[in-house]
């Protein structure tokens, strides 16, 4: 039976916390003040695909942990 790691879970955190400021940061960009900003609509455009990197870049570091930790 294998034990637990903490740490492949600690290194995903950082993130975590990013993909949770860039929702938050969407949301905020969505504001009616903003609305006219031509920078806020490709801010939004592009915030799908920086959240599906982040998930690309987070499968690799699992997969790379889970390699560390067989070896």
């Amino acid at each position: 039976m294998k034990t637990h790691s903490k740490r492949k879970e600690l290194i995903m955190l950082p993130l975590l916390l990013v993909a949770i400021l860039l929702c938050i940061g969407g949301h905020f960009i969505l504001q009616p003040s903003f609305q006219e900003s031509n920078i806020a609509e490709y801010s939004l455009a592009a915030l799908p695909f920086l959240l599906f990197a982040i998930v690309i870049i987070a499968i690799r570091m699992a997969i790379k942990a889970e390699q560390q930790e067989d070896s």
